[in-house]
């Protein structure tokens, strides 16, 4: 006995009443329909072939919609031309959705030829009723394609089961996060752990810019969303459909620019001593990099260091202001004795006689600076450091140390300021300050946050045009003929100062290295330091160059 199922009865009632007789010749209008509508084919009897794998199309595609909304995941992937395939991400799909309620509507096909063979286009429609996000309703085509045996098959992949889902994906419930993120200059998600900080286990900030602004951050109430989710991970790619009651925190935008930022990090892989870059932007002071290493101690920001002869740039400036100009013979000796203590330069180098002021800056001569004490007076490095906005209360939008230069209490006090040692204290952001300070020609305060700066810091006085042009002569002669070697030839005639800080009670001691500078094509200042790393200008330098080198055009003109 023949068996034959209930839509195949239907299809023959359709073909007797769609019978009929034309010029004495029978046509057979053959009508194959999903729920949304019908194929209709013309045909004679010599197109019965292509009327029956029509036929069958629509029996494979029902068979399958019906394995797949039954649950019965390895029946609908034999049904595919990827079997293991479409099982696991059908069972992966449901597991994860758990939904209460599903249903699948196939609708009307199309038909288009592909490599010389018949497929068969079916749109369908998806209802689901999933726990804690409630309806959910998509459409997807599946194509049903013919075998070289001659068998119809569901052509699979993983956009089958949702048109947007890839391959190595699935759709999955996933608790979506309301709390705000940190923003780079550009709008993108900043991945700067030192810096952004972290959110414990209940969505609290508690380090960095998630601490400072974690009422700004923090959102509330618990959200859940259908997404499409990596199925090696589990994290959530691209949420569909959100629902929840939540209030969605805010985001806070930086000053960091990507590609800057991109170059510090860059320039500090392999460094194995504490080190810190800071990047900014002179005319607007913008910080556009922050970078240490290791993280966990943003010694960029906060640290407070000796900044050894990179503060002689602030000395230098005192000094211009008496009137002292870089052609000025200024001796080098080996040593510089200041009541009974002995000053000397590292490795007790001389600069030979005759040798001028912008000599002693470019070679960093400690003696130098030390014998030119008595032109200024005890509160002179102090107001001139004012002037670059050390020692003010930044309002920069992320805590910062902001540096100290006390008036000297006495002759070694003093001596020992010279050169950025005694009392003297400075986080690389000062320091980098200070460089786009002589690049600008005015102090202007950093910021990280503009958004949340109110009260920014401005210098009680301006430096004189002449002086800030012999700041920049003399900080482009540490690079073309001084300690500043390790930047010549680079592009965008970097200008510099070297500082190798001592600290500690060893002896010898150590020593901090530091290197400051800016670019004279762009608009960039920067600060290295190597925190216990030897040399300014052996040992920042050649960081400080890798730097500038992985610019390569990133960051603000």
């Amino acid at each position: 006995m023949e068996l034959v199922t209930e839509w195949e009865l239907e299809q023959r009632r359709r073909q007797r009443r769609f019978r009929a007789i034309v010029g004495g010749v029978a046509v057979t209008l053959l009508v194959v329909g999903g729920a949304g509508g019908a194929l209709m084919l013309f045909g004679d009897p010599g197109r019965a072939a292509e009327r029956e794998s029509a036929v069958r199309a629509q029996q494979r595609m029902d068979a399958f919609a019906t394995a797949w909304e039954k649950g019965r995941w390895a029946a609908a992937g034999k049904l595919t031309d990827s079997p293991t395939s479409a099982a696991s991400l059908l069972a992966s799909v449901h597991r994860n959705l758990a939904p209460t309620a599903f249903t699948i509507e196939v609708g009307r096909p199309s038909a288009s030829e592909r490599d010389d063979s018949t497929s068969v286009t079916f749109p369908f429609t998806v209802r689901l009723k999933v726990p804690r996000v409630g309806p959910f309703t998509y459409g997807s085509r599946a194509r049903v394609v013919e075998t070289s045996a001659g068998r119809e098959v569901v052509h699979f992949e993983s956009s089958t089961v949702h048109p947007e889902l890839e391959a190595g994906q699935t759709l999955a419930v996933a608790k979506m996060s309301t709390r705000g993120s940190v923003l780079d200059r550009n709008g993108d998600v900043l991945s700067t752990p030192s810096l952004v900080g972290r959110v414990d286990e209940n969505g609290v900030g508690v380090s960095g810019l998630q601490k400072r602004y974690d009422e700004q951050l923090g959102g509330s109430g618990q959200a859940y969303a259908i997404a499409i989710t990596d199925r090696q991970t589990g994290h959530a790619v691209k949420p569909l459909q959100r629902t929840g009651t939540t209030r969605h925190g805010e985001d806070v935008r930086t000053t960091i620019d990507p590609g800057v930022q991109r170059a510090a990090a860059k320039a500090l892989e392999g460094v194995a001593t504490p080190a810190a870059i800071v990047a900014t932007q002179p005319s607007s002071g913008d910080i556009l990099a922050v970078a240490n290493r290791p993280g966990g101690y943003n010694r960029a920001l906060v640290g407070e260091y000796p900044p050894g002869s990179t503060f002689k740039v602030v000395t230098a400036a005192a000094l211009l202001r008496t009137g002292l100009r870089p052609s000025d013979p200024l001796d080098c000796p080996r040593f510089e004795w200041v009541n009974g203590y002995r000053f000397t330069n590292q490795d007790e180098f001389v600069l030979p006689q005759g040798s001028t002021f912008r000599d002693a800056f470019a070679h960093s001569c400690n003696t130098a600076f030390v014998q030119a004490r008595d032109r200024i007076d005890d509160a002179a490095l102090a107001r001139t450091a004012a002037a670059f906005g050390i020692g003010g209360t930044w309002d920069t939008g992320v805590g910062t140390y902001d540096g100290s230069v006390p008036t000297n209490s006495d002759v070694n006090d003093k001596a020992a300021s010279m050169i950025g040692q005694g009392r003297i204290l400075a986080s690389p952001l000062v320091m980098a300050s200070v460089a786009a300070t002589v690049k600008n020609g005015k102090f202007v305060q950093p910021r990280l946050v503009p958004e949340a700066v109110r009260h920014p810091y401005r210098a009680p006085e301006s430096l004189d045009p002449g002086v800030v042009d012999d700041l920049r002569s003399m900080m482009r002669s540490v690079v073309t003929e001084g300690a500043g070697k390790a930047l010549r030839g680079l592009p965008g005639r970097p200008h510099a100062k070297t500082g190798t800080a001592e600290y500690g009670d060893e002896t010898p001691p150590r020593t901090h290295a530091w290197m400051i500078g800016y670019q004279e094509t762009s608009d960039i200042a920067w600060a290295v330091l190597l925190e216990g790393g030897g040399s300014g200008g052996s040992d920042a330098g050649p960081i400080a160059a890798a730097f500038l080198r992985n610019l390569s055009g990133s960051g603000p003109s």
